[in-house]
């Protein structure tokens, strides 16, 4: 249950917001009416409303639709999709140690302005969030600075480097929601099981990427025709499979909790399929630009588009998307990773990994619905309930007692993204003057306004 403390914050679960910039409705009960009730938890999708008071819906369901009793504030939702905020599972920010890429706070803003009420800040810091007083120092600064939920997952090995565990039972209960080796994939087999023997022990999920360091070192993208055109060295996606099957293996032998944080091809999703067929501990993601974009989109070595793992063939593409719809992949991520333009203008081989997607997030997916690849149902399930259900988060859903986390969307509003325009300190979207068919209206974070766009009318 959320509380305020006397400083003016709202905290939740172990996850902290900032309330000095947000829209105070928690005066009173609010009122959505007129909205299109999207709730994947429940199969929930019909025409309703919902009512929150004091940061907890407490009412929903058709009876709303065009009445608002007691309310002291009613927003008119016009028939767009009213949905449980974005939950995002993969975020990369610069704080502390690169503020100048992004901090907390700046994260925080460009996730409201794409609909996503919870991100989990990687490791992948200066330094590392390998100490407890690195997971509090998150928490503080969130709780100071955020604008949504911000949890932190802390690193499984010191340093990143693959060689020594960290004290994954004081971290966890230091507020730890999940461990990973960011970016870095843990290549030592025996550090691997280790691991996930330790992990177990603690309930803990472990989050790998998985890619061999020894197949992938050096490499610019997907192995391939595209790249022997471009003269640019490539990684075969041979190097995720490899990794997945013997962390699968692991798994099987120290029956651990275990999360591939992205997979990004077909050979990939078969490893997760069999894993699940065992009823092994295995879930999976993949971030919104293998879902999206395809290897074709570097075109004349755009590096805006140069992220990691690479981006793969549209065969793989479409693997992915197929993924999601049959639910052997678990969560959609934005894997947003923001870089200055001093490491991004640079020849193609020479530039850095990365790519920002917390404002994109939505409306990239709504690509696929448009498209006829997934319903909005499908895709609103790897965005919400899910990582929710893999995090063991109370949001995620809309039913009384839950969370008012929310977001207000138009899934056929038309918009071309500017990067310019972006909330995110670091401009590195592969979506730059993309057309775009949905946009973000209202974020509801624990029953506060913390994103409106321009336009919204509220009676």
């Amino acid at each position: 249950m959320a509380t305020a403390s006397s400083k003016g914050k709202r905290t939740n679960g172990g996850k902290s917001v900032n309330r000095s910039t947000m829209v105070n409705e928690n005066e009173g009960t609010t009122v959505f009416i007129n909205a299109r009730l999207i709730d994947p938890a429940s199969n929930r999708d019909e025409a309703g409303g919902l009512a929150f008071r004091d940061g907890i819906i407490t009412d929903i369901g058709p009876h709303l639709r065009r009445n608002a009793p007691d309310a002291s504030h009613v927003i008119d939702c016009r028939g767009c999709v009213l949905a449980p905020g974005l939950i995002d599972a993969q975020v990369f920010v610069g704080e502390p140690g690169a503020e100048h890429r992004e901090t907390l706070k700046t994260a925080s803003m460009a996730a409201a302005a794409g609909g996503v009420t919870t991100i989990v800040v990687m490791p992948d810091t200066n330094p590392v969030i390998d100490q407890v007083a690195l997971v509090d120092f998150i928490q503080r600064r969130a709780r100071d600075n955020a604008v949504v939920h911000i949890a932190t997952m802390a690193a499984v090995t010191k340093g990143l480097l693959g060689e020594e565990m960290t004290e994954i039972g004081l971290l966890k209960r230091a507020g730890a929601i999940a461990f990973s080796n960011g970016k870095t994939t843990v290549a030592n087999t025996r550090v691997m099981r280790n691991v996930l023997n330790y992990a177990k022990d603690f309930g803990a999920l472990i989050v790998h990427h998985a890619e061999d360091p020894y197949l992938s070192g050096n490499a610019s993208m997907n192995s391939g025709e595209v790249a022997t055109r471009l003269g640019l060295p490539s990684v075969s996606k041979h190097a995720e499979t490899i990794v997945l099957e013997r962390d699968v293996r692991l798994v099987e032998m120290t029956g651990a909790r275990y999360h591939a944080a992205t997979i990004t091809c077909g050979e990939s999703l078969e490893v997760i399929r069999k894993a699940k067929e065992k009823q092994l501990a295995v879930t999976a993601g993949v971030s919104i630009n293998h879902l999206a974009l395809n290897e074709n989109d570097i075109g004349s070595y755009r590096t805006f588009f140069k992220i990691r793992p690479p981006l793969r063939a549209d065969e793989d593409r479409r693997a992915m998307v197929e993924g999601i719809a049959s639910g052997d992949i678990d969560i959609i991520v934005s894997s947003h990773d923001p870089q200055d333009a001093d490491v991004k203008r640079r020849p193609f081989a020479e530039a850095s990994d990365g790519a920002v997607g917390l404002e994109t997030l939505l409306s990239a997916g709504l690509r696929l619905v448009h498209a006829g690849d997934l319903t909005l149902m499908q895709l609103l399930k790897a965005l919400t309930c899910n990582p929710a259900k893999l995090l063991r988060l109370d949001s995620g859903r809309l039913v009384k007692g839950a969370p008012a986390d929310l977001v207000l969307f138009d899934p056929d509003e038309p918009w071309v993204v500017n990067k310019d325009l972006l909330k995110s300190r670091s401009k590195n979207t592969p979506f730059d003057e993309a057309r775009m068919q949905g946009r973000v209206l209202r974020t509801v974070v624990a029953g506060e306004t913390v994103y409106e766009y321009a336009g919204v009318a509220r009676t």
